[in-house]
């Protein structure tokens, strides 16, 4: 599908109506023409002050959530915190807020990541594609069009099955897709919708507009560069809301919302790859002037309402972040007031919901009941038995035989990969992450589920050429994962990990290789006896690397693999890989294939 599809017609009609075509349909019509006869006269003395309050919902990160259930674990979703998930809850929530202030003083939007994450999603993307002729609607497009979105920006996940997918999900999708940072990388146009003006009618007759700016991450450049490298540019969000923004309000916006699928911290998980920031959102607020509230996405974080002080203007933007996966629901409630001819927040606010106090929405459950057992019944094919049970109960800070089940996988896919080529001799290292701390491998049966809940995302394998001073490096940069603590201190392991925010998946356990982490020693010099086939790593030496499409592209920032020769790479996910490798030897054994390669250690004693 060529790129330049429904994209902006030309700046002309961007000032003007704003107009979007989106498969015939109009989105984003500013409507050209005020509706006449409805002048809004000033209140004068002694007249009644003209206010208007409404509401604007937001979810964001669902990540393929519509029951609330674990697909990973065949049951009804659980945490340690109680939360639900799913848009069958977001549905009761919305439906008694719209109840409470009327549906027509509401609007409701979503901050992107919305067709990948749950087993649900990747089955309408991959197994039973979207994209097939005849072929189904997406199950977050069923739902969300029943509960009735107005807009939802563009998440990074939402480019992971490649654009074809997007385009598909995008056309059956009720509301535009919303990315004013999203551009084609020919025209430098915007490749999706930048906004849309919705009306808000009014029981003083001058309606009040609403306008909604979607900004994306600029990291998919990086993340998922296969599927967009040469179509679609994505600069930063401060740049694009300062050119958008003012648009908007020339073109007549009383209220201008950002949805942004970027966390508010200012930081990069890709370090200075690129010039653009990841979780921008409180930046925007400060630098862009014009902006009433930000609904944040991208970071997974709860934050009901945080206010940023707009340097130019000294005016407070809310900002709201409804944690993820349907958990809670954003309000941010407006207060308008008519003065001089026009509409004025004079006061904004926001709060979060928690969908665990409602129950799901038979609207929409029922919706979706087939293609929910249609999914529970795939993931639940047997592809082969273990053994013995292996669990990521201790993996993040233990080597333990369920993440060396990734390593050999992948190990062994590149070797073959490689036969018979120049760099076959070579020894194969490879990577993998403890993705989810309650992954599981029963003795027994093996289901599709344990493998993809084992692999949650959707990354692909490369090869890679490292040296060993690389390796070193590599390893080192992994190890800022623990929080440094001196030889003789009791150990706590919930307090031991996830130093400076690290998250689990940005901790690499690296095999072919043996190695202690002393994390008693500072950041930088923790890899201690750093060997292969039990001796030392020479500097120089060269060692086939396997590792994921995020870490090669650059996701987590680790050093020297993103720009390391790559001599392999596959299309197919790695979690897919995992699950032809169980049914191919039929039974798992971790007696043929795990050992202990790393430690943790304070000043060469074992911690564990």
């Amino acid at each position: 599908m060529p790129l330049n599809r429904r994209t902006f017609l030309g700046r002309s009609a961007v000032a003007g109506a704003g107009v979007a075509m989106a498969g015939g349909a109009v989105v984003g019509a500013a409507g050209a023409a005020e509706a006449k006869g409805r002048s809004g006269h000033g209140h004068g003395h002694g007249r009644p002050v003209k206010r208007y309050s409404f509401t604007v919902m937001g979810t964001t990160d669902l990540h393929g959530n519509v029951f609330n259930w674990d697909y990973f674990t065949d049951k009804e979703f659980d945490d340690p915190a109680h939360n639900d998930v799913g848009l069958a809850k977001i549905s009761t929530l919305v439906d008694q807020v719209r109840k409470e202030k009327g549906r027509r003083n509401t609007l409701l939007i979503d901050a992107g990541d919305t067709i990948q994450g749950t087993q649900l999603s990747y089955y309408y993307a991959k197994i039973d594609p979207i994209t097939a002729r005849r072929g189904p609607v997406h199950p977050m497009a069923q739902a969300m069009n029943a509960i009735g979105y107005d807009a939802a920006a563009l998440g990074n996940h939402e480019f992971n099955y490649g654009i074809p997918v997007l385009r598909k999900f995008e056309e059956q999708c009720d509301f535009p897709l919303l990315g004013a940072n999203a551009l084609d990388a020919r025209t430098l146009r915007p490749a999706f919708a930048p906004y849309v003006m919705k009306r808000l009618r009014t029981p003083h007759g001058r309606d009040v507009r609403v306008a909604v700016l979607g900004l994306t991450n600029p990291g998919i450049a990086i993340w998922d560069k296969v599927n967009v490298g040469g179509k679609m540019v994505f600069p930063g969000l401060e740049e694009q809301a300062a050119k958008w923004v003012p648009r908007l309000r020339s073109m007549g916006a009383d209220v201008v919302i950002v949805s942004a699928h970027s966390g508010s911290s200012g930081t990069s998980s890709y370090g200075d790859q690129l010039p653009h920031v990841e979780n921008a959102a409180g930046l925007v607020a400060e630098q862009v002037p014009g902006i009433d509230a930000i609904l944040v996405g991208h970071a997974h974080l709860e934050i009901p309402e945080h206010f940023v002080t707009n340097k130019e203007t000294g005016k407070q933007v809310v900002l709201s972040e409804p944690a993820k996966w349907g958990q809670r629901l954003t309000l941010f409630d407006f207060d308008l007031v008519w003065e001089k001819g026009r509409w004025s927040v004079e006061r904004a606010g926001a709060q979060v919901l928690n969908s665990n106090t409602v129950v799901e929405d038979r609207k929409v459950t029922s919706l979706l009941r087939d293609e929910h057992r249609k999914v529970v019944a795939y993931v639940n094919q047997v592809i082969g038995t273990s053994v013995v049970a292996m669990s990521t109960a201790e993996a993040a800070w233990k080597d333990e035989p369920i993440i060396d089940l990734i390593n050999v996988v992948q190990a062994e896919t590149v070797r073959a990969a490689l036969a018979g080529g120049e760099y076959a001799a070579l020894p194969v290292l490879s990577q993998a992450s403890c993705f989810s701390r309650t992954a599981a491998i029963p003795a027994g049966d093996v289901t599709i589920r344990d493998a993809a809940g084992l692999y949650p995302f959707e990354n692909t394998l490369e090869a890679r050429l490292l040296t060993g001073a690389q390796l070193k490096d590599y390893l080192e940069y992994s190890a800022k994962y623990y929080v440094r603590t001196a030889a003789g201190v009791p150990v706590d392991t919930s307090k031991l990990t996830n130093a400076d925010g690290t998250p689990d998946y940005n901790y690499d356990a690296v095999s072919g290789v043996t190695y202690d982490v002393d994390i008693a020693k500072p950041v930088g010099s923790r890899i201690v006896g750093l060997s292969f086939e039990g001796k030392a790593i020479d500097p120089a030496a060269q060692f086939v690397f396997a590792v994921n499409n995020y870490r090669a592209s650059g996701g987590g920032n680790f050093p020297h693999v993103p720009g390391a020769k790559q001599l392999w790479a596959n299309s197919d996910e790695i979690r897919n890989t995992i699950i032809g490798w169980v049914q191919a030897k039929g039974s798992v054994d971790p007696a043929s294939f795990a050992s202990v390669g790393w430690r943790l250690t304070r000043d060469g004693v074992p911690v564990f």
